[in-house]
């Protein structure tokens, strides 16, 4: 076995010790011997980070992967298990998963949609095809609002965004004191102002619940372009109007394709993903809105995954609530 990434960061000292590694290869084993698969090479750590570390195994099957999120995406763990039951063809199905220890073994995707298709600029018509799939994936999970609150994942629901603001501020209001930037206290300050409108907006989102991937974008999309395709890497989800995943799914393919929200190239998806709702062209309001109130849910995402070490991302979840000011759902996410 490959011995672990060498690491000084605090957050990362359990994950880099021997003793973790040693632990967490042997379950991996026990596992794969559980599932009647043979192990063919030898487990490395590709990936340690603050919001969770990666092992990989080669195996007669192909690779497996051995996932542990920090505690504060560990409801990942439990989720894969809720969504291999009620959406199993739009996620991997786990090979085994531990709760108490934050585990879950996963089999090899493939590669992602972003790795396939290379250069951008066959994004768009890709995501016509992946964007349904996805809504639809949504559509069966808004009966399980409930299983997704109790497999730990955070309610941001349009009912308790006016509260998520709030808990958004004072992360945000500690970060532009310490900062000494006066942009940062303009930007803060100008959020604060806003708590009476954005709980008036709240008040006018639809009633729709369902997962929120938040961090939709080709590199966490499985096979395709064409064909079906599988969603992973949860960690950042969260329970609220399934039209906020556009949020980061349309605004990346914006940035990626440097073109405007209303260009076509951003449109045809869009609306691909809307057929799955209902007619896109009366609901291109109640879009704009869930992805505007997804901002704030945003920015305590990035929240959750930068506490142990913010490091050069520290000012993303205030630059994500300041993003309110463009009024729009295409902003920084």
């Amino acid at each position: 076995m490959t011995s672990p990434i060498s690491e000084t960061s605090e957050t990362t000292s359990l994950w880099s010790s021997a003793e973790w590694f040693s632990d967490a290869a042997n379950w991996l084993d026990e596992q794969l011997t559980a599932a009647g698969i043979k192990r063919v090479g030898e487990v490395t750590q590709p990936r340690l980070k603050p919001w969770g570390t990666v092992l990989r195994a080669d195996t007669e099957r192909g690779a497996v992967w051995l996932k542990a999120p920090a505690p504060e995406m560990v409801f990942e763990v439990p989720l894969y298990r809720l969504l291999a039951s009620v959406v199993p063809q739009w996620v991997l199905d786990p090979i085994a998963v531990d709760v108490d220890r934050g585990w879950v073994l996963l089999p090899d995707g493939g590669p992602t949609l972003r790795e396939r298709l290379g250069e951008p600029s066959g994004w768009s018509e890709a995501l016509v095809s992946v964007l349904p799939q996805y809504g639809q994936l949504q559509l069966d999970l808004m009966p399980h609002a409930e299983d997704l609150l109790a497999a730990g994942v955070t309610d941001m629901r349009a009912t308790v965004m006016p509260q998520r603001l709030d808990e958004a501020l004072e992360i945000t209001g500690r970060y532009a004191a310490a900062s000494g930037s006066e942009v940062a206290k303009e930007q803060h300050a100008w959020v604060s102002g806003q708590r009476a409108e954005f709980a008036a907006r709240c008040a006018d989102l639809p009633d729709r619940a369902s997962l929120d991937h938040n961090d939709l974008h080709t590199n966490n999309v499985l096979g395709g372009p064409a064909g079906s395709v599988k969603f992973y890497d949860w960690g950042d989800s969260v329970l609220a109007h399934p039209f906020s995943s556009m949020l980061v799914a349309l605004g990346s393919l914006a940035r990626w394709l440097e073109v405007d929200p209303g260009d076509e190239l951003v449109r045809r998806p869009r609306d691909a993903y809307l057929e799955v709702f209902g007619d896109p062209a009366g609901l291109l309001a109640e879009l704009d809105l869930a992805c505007w109130i997804g901002k704030v849910a945003r920015a305590l995402v990035w929240d959750r995954a930068l506490r142990r070490e913010p490091g050069e991302f520290a000012g993303a979840p205030l630059e994500t609530l300041a993003s309110l000011r463009m009024n729009s759902w295409l902003g920084s996410a």
